[in-house]
């Protein structure tokens, strides 16, 4: 399995670079990919909601009407649910929304995002470069050049690249991180992979 090397500027360099069958090539497991999506959304929860309950509203605690006979619900004092202002029924409460999953379980679901990713021909390998300083222009000249504009894209480095990603900081739908911050999440949460020779080779240790 192998996909042409492109350079920066979207020509072919005529070489190809192979790629782990047992990375790229995999069945996708779609439970996988759900429970790691899951997981990570789950993760990102603050878990900060709160409502008030009837113990905790400030109010009279005198009862309304007599029990019986008034015709309505029994609602006690005015802070009861019933009545418009009052408190909530088992509303939200502070809460921790984090689970656990098996490593092996979020190596599978990555794999199977890299490999539906390949299918469906998202994924550009393009030589390893930099930028001299930061420069939102180059940044966008190589978008233009490789032919993905307007597309969400993701640009992967092996390790932290300070000047490609202060380029594309400000650009509209592009991200860059390395290949130890690839997740499935983020490999699904985009149009094009546009990935260097040297994080393939990482990758491919997967």
């Amino acid at each position: 399995m192998e996909l042409s090397v492109f350079n920066r500027k979207g020509e072919d360099t005529g070489r190809k670079i192979t790629l782990n069958e047992s990375v790229f090539g995999i069945e996708p497991n779609d439970h996988a990919i759900y429970l790691d999506v899951k997981q990570h959304l789950a993760n990102c929860r603050q878990g900060t909601h709160k409502s008030k309950e009837r113990s905790e509203m400030s109010g009279s605690t005198k009862k309304l009407g007599r029990q019986k006979g008034g015709g309505g619900a029994r609602r006690g004092d005015i802070n009861s649910p019933v009545l418009v202002g009052g408190a909530r029924v088992f509303g939200p409460k502070p809460r921790d929304y984090h689970f656990k999953l098996n490593k092996k379980v979020k190596q599978l679901a990555r794999r199977s995002a890299l490999a539906y990713k390949l299918k469906n021909n998202e994924i550009i390998v393009v030589e390893d470069f930099t930028f001299e300083t930061p420069k939102t222009k180059e940044f966008i000249t190589m978008v233009k050049d490789l032919n993905v504009v307007n597309k969400k894209l993701l640009v992967v480095f092996p390790e932290t690249n300070k000047n490609v990603y202060l380029s594309a900081r400000n650009v509209q739908k592009a991200q860059v991180q390395t290949v130890s911050a690839l997740n499935t999440y983020r490999v699904l949460n985009t149009n094009c992979l546009v990935v260097t020779e040297s994080a393939i080779e990482a990758i491919n240790n997967f």
